[in-house]
């Protein structure tokens, strides 16, 4: 094949694909350029989801008049100069690429005046080329508005999802950039409807009030404080008390069953990093329920030198020079927050294993206060191998076999329980360690896949409907796929704006919270992370029957582990969970002689 030179229609095109993921990623640029312009109030309009229109405008320094048509060539920008500025980035924007490649596949009209001028200049592009330029009246500030994006790219225009799924991805930049900057007063429009707006107080406690509501608002801790003379590297913001995860119809949104709520931003740019998530996880360890996410709001200040922010191409990861510091950093100012908060949770003993690794591990401490106990398990994490016991003999590991899925079991005899998580049971040819919350989730998963072939799914009736509040996000995942949450045995009622009326729940669900299990099954729709559900109503399904299954830490009486034993003896696919996880680990009679040195 002949090695040609693109045109540059074409590479243009190609690397906005690499800025311009979806309408979301244009709000991004155009908001970080706003903040960059020193605005105080910045407003973003969107319809159709953000591919009919997106326009953003701000009251920030303006482009000069002799420089707009600059500002929309690749590699055009006003915040570096020299190499030796990429190491100390200060400003969000800094790579000249944003604009050209918005501009390259829409059609785009900026409108900007600084406050020294007379009067603005106006452009309009389609697809990369300029159109007309010329002067305009117009407020001190920048105006830039989107249309028709992608209109020249079809390849990528089918990927777009529906219109509600990427307003709520708009909905999340917005929101999440108003929480990095609370002086500055944000308002996002969507479909000529405001869909929020902060005051620009300057007091995060203002913003999270304005997106998250009142009721969660009150039920934020402060972590650290927003001093600027205060030595670096800092961290302040809020996260959410412990005792949320226990929750309130209210207090839905304070502890999740992802992750999606833990928001980090390093000066005061917002990022994706999973070790400061695991940092957050770590400090509510043994004061956060099993399987709940708390919601955490925080920006890391620290020297621009320290901090590599051009390892991405939009920008959401970065490389920290320390990162174990930062770690510990986080860990420590969101412990001190909760302790401060929960004393007498200092009552509870750390394992002696303290779990570092980043995996959830199980653990229970007895409380010197009293006779109870707490248990700590992680039914998320899957195994994938063998496990291996120690021999005494060095050298040497017996392995414990993982039962084969989707295989008959035996017959067995249930003996007891070990810490209120897995049911020993003798079979003909050796001892099995069966999770019953991963048990209970078969069981139920094939109970609701039996109903729903005969379309005889049952469901409960709720004495009086309740008034759900869904953030867009989750207003979307509800407008798109209510045919299959009905199928699933929902009943949801549209009651005006991202507010629903809940009159029923699938009766499997039995006396779990309807709303904390709905918004569970939202996130985990939201996640994505089910990889044997290929269907949008076995994504249901599954979720429904995690939420509703036994859990770790529930005792169980032996009449009702020998029921739990023989339902699962009955299934289809007794050895995994509807996850793909195994039910149970099996350790042969052969094995239990190795280890006891008989044969």
């Amino acid at each position: 094949m002949t090695i040609r030179l693109l045109s540059t229609d074409v590479a243009n095109k190609i690397a906005a694909g690499e800025v311009v993921e979806r309408p979301a990623s244009v709000v991004k640029e155009l908001v970080e350029n706003a903040i960059d312009a020193g605005a105080q109030t910045i407003r973003v309009e969107i319809r159709g989801g953000g591919k009919q229109l997106i326009r953003v405008l701000d009251d920030g320094q303006g482009i000069p008049t002799d420089e707009v048509p600059l500002a929309f060539t690749r590699h055009a920008t006003s915040k570096l100069i020299t190499i030796e500025d990429l190491s100390r980035v200060t400003t969000l924007g800094f790579r000249g690429e944003a604009l050209a490649s918005i501009a390259a596949v829409s059609q785009l009209i900026c409108l900007s005046r600084p406050k020294t001028q007379t009067a603005a200049m106006q452009i309009r592009l389609e697809g990369g080329f300029q159109v007309s330029l010329g002067a305009a009246g117009a407020p001190a500030g920048t105006m830039i508005s989107v249309e028709n994006l992608f209109y020249n790219v079809p390849a990528r225009l089918k990927f777009i999802k529906a219109e509600a799924t990427e307003a709520g991805h708009i909905y999340r930049i917005v929101s999440y950039y108003a929480l990095a900057h609370p002086e500055i007063r944000f308002s996002l429009q969507t479909d000529n409807r405001q869909t929020f707006q902060t005051n620009g107080s300057g007091e995060l406690l203002d913003t999270l009030v304005s997106i998250m509501g009142l009721d969660t608002a009150r039920e934020m801790l402060a972590v650290g404080e927003a001093e600027p003379d205060a030595p670096l590297p800092r961290v302040y913001g809020y996260v959410g008390t412990p005792t949320l995860s226990r929750g309130t119809r209210d207090q839905m949104t304070l502890s999740r069953g992802t992750r999606d709520q833990m928001i980090f931003f390093v000066n005061k740019r917002w990022i994706q990093d999973r070790a400061l998530s695991q940092a957050v996880i770590q400090a509510y360890h043994t004061f956060l329920q099993v399987g709940r996410f708390p919601v955490a709001v925080l920006n890391i200040e620290l020297d621009p030198s320290e901090v590599d922010v051009n390892v991405h191409p939009t920008k959401a990861e970065v490389k920290f020079e320390e990162p174990r510091q930062l770690f510990s950093l986080v860990q420590k100012a969101v412990r001190e927050a909760i302790v401060a908060h929960s004393p007498a949770a200092t009552s509870f003993q750390s394992s002696s294993h303290h779990d570092t690794s980043g995996h959830g591990h199980d653990h229970w401490q007895p409380n010197s206060l009293g006779g109870n106990r707490t248990q700590r398990n992680q039914f998320g994490l899957e195994i994938q191998r063998p496990l291996e016991l120690e021999s005494d003999e060095p050298g040497e590991r017996s392995l414990i076999s993982l039962p084969s899925p989707n295989t008959t079991m035996p017959m067995m005899r249930v003996i007891g329980q070990i810490r209120q998580m897995y049911i020993i049971a003798e079979g003909p040819d050796g001892m099995y360690l069966i999770d019953q919350h991963a048990a209970h989730e078969r069981v139920l998963y094939e109970k609701m896949a039996a109903q729903k072939a005969q379309a005889e799914v049952t469901r409960q009736q709720l004495l009086e409907p309740l008034i759900v509040e869904f953030t867009p996000a989750q207003a979307a995942i509800v407008k798109a796929d209510l045919a299959a949450l009905t199928e699933a045995g929902f009943d949801l009622e549209p009651f005006g704006g991202n507010t629903y009326r809940l009159r029923a729940v699938p009766d499997i669900l039995g006396q779990a919270e309807p709303v904390r299990a709905l918004l569970d099954i939202l996130d985990e729709m939201a996640d994505g992370a089910i990889p044997l559900a290929r269907e949008i109503h076995e994504k249901i399904a599954i979720t429904v029957c995690k939420r509703a299954s036994i859990k770790g830490g529930q005792i169980l009486s032996q009449e009702e582990m020998r029921e739990l034993v023989r339902q699962l003896e009955a299934t289809a696919a007794p050895r995994t969970c509807p996850h793909g996880r195994p039910t149970m680990i099996h350790l042969s009679l052969n094995e239990l002689a190795k280890q006891f040195g008989r044969i």
